[in-house]
């Protein structure tokens, strides 16, 4: 294995613990700066180091979709400006690469310019992009063996299966899908995602319940990857509800409209990517190849498929109404987390 920088060559106290984390323990002299200590980088390393940092970590984000603000590749020099103490770095990495670092101008679909999530914004085209969405996203059905979780923080009465259900009327409508006139419940079959979006601290006391359906349930699947021939990504529906389930709480309108219409259709519920599925995955956000996104590519789609927690939402009070039921209740104790996190530059 050829190593061509290591930890210890960077100034940036961030670039440093990224290379230490991405690099291996080599007990080799730095063939750059001389050093034994560090964890040793080869080319493909600092590759991706560089990405890491100066890419992902100037990611911006806008009301729909992110784009990075800096990028890098053989074909430009460098004409980004920085702060003084990444220079060394930044011509490091340049010169070890061949590679230039430049202000990135992305193209307008990774900054929300989508027509039908456009469309979705505006009240008068709203419902037919939803029609759409209806018609054109896959049917799931969820059977008996279907295992998922909820979580509650302190329940009144922790073995009382009710307290398990769609929470009370007053409760309705700050969620995602969730309105006063339409109740919601949410559960995921991954227990990591149900702690995280519940927004547990180390000071609630946590209870857990295992449910399951009562007979087969069809849901409408928004977590799917749809594929699309010869549409790009601004004319894209799946790159528009990809985006919409990436947003923050402005997009809730949007999302409890479709809620009801896939309701009104006569499914039992829907199933959509929990906002938190990039930060369980670890994965980057609105990845492209040449401005295209990897969501384009067929040989990509399993891979960016795998980016997405899927959660369900059930329409109604399934427990009260029979639809599911409560297999188990534990109390969940939380014994240790671990956060994952890289760095990026400031001031460029």
């Amino acid at each position: 294995m050829s190593f061509v920088l290591c930890s210890n060559c960077f100034s940036d106290q961030g670039l440093r613990l990224d290379a230490e984390r991405i690099g291996d323990a080599d007990d080799s002299k730095c063939q750059n700066c001389g050093q034994a200590s560090g964890r040793k980088l080869t080319k493909e390393r600092v590759e991706a180091l560089a990405h890491r940092f100066f890419v992902w970590g100037t990611l911006h984000k806008c009301d729909y979709g992110a784009a990075p603000i800096v990028q890098f590749n053989e074909h430009q020099k460098t004409s980004i400006s920085t702060a003084a103490r990444f220079k060394k770095d930044i011509e490091l990495i340049s010169n070890t690469l061949g590679v230039g670092f430049f202000c990135y101008g992305p193209r307008l679909w990774m900054v929300g310019e989508v027509e039908p999530l456009k469309a979705l914004q505006e009240g008068h085209s709203r419902a037919a992009i939803i029609q759409r969405i209806i018609n054109e996203y896959p049917l799931v059905e969820l059977d008996e063996s279907r295992l998922f979780y909820r979580i509650r923080k302190a329940p009144k009465v922790p073995t009382e299966e009710a307290e398990y259900d769609t929470p009370p009327t007053e409760f309705l409508g700050t969620g995602r899908l969730d309105s006063t006139d339409l109740p919601v419940m949410y559960g995921s079959q991954d227990l990591e995602v149900c702690v995280h979006e519940c927004r547990v601290t180390a000071e609630d006391e946590i209870y857990v319940a295992s449910l399951a359906p009562t007979r087969t349930l069809k849901l409408l699947d928004l977590s799917y990857v749809l594929p699309e021939e010869h549409v790009t990504e601004f004319d894209s529906l799946d790159m528009a509800v990809h985006m919409l389930f990436l947003a923050g709480k402005h997009s809730y309108p949007i999302s409890r409209e479709i809620a009801k219409a896939a309701h009104v259709a006569g499914y039992d519920g829907l199933i959509y990517s929990s906002y938190f599925s990039l930060l369980r995955t670890g994965s980057m956000p609105f990845e492209a190849a040449y401005g295209i996104s990897y969501r384009r590519f067929p040989q990509m789609r399993e891979y960016e498929q795998a980016k997405s927690i899927p959660n369900f939402a059930l329409f109604g009070r399934p427990i009260a109404g029979q639809k599911v039921t409560v297999r188990c209740i534990n109390k969940l104790v939380l014994s240790h987390v671990n956060y994952g996190f890289h760095f990026g530059p400031v001031g460029v």
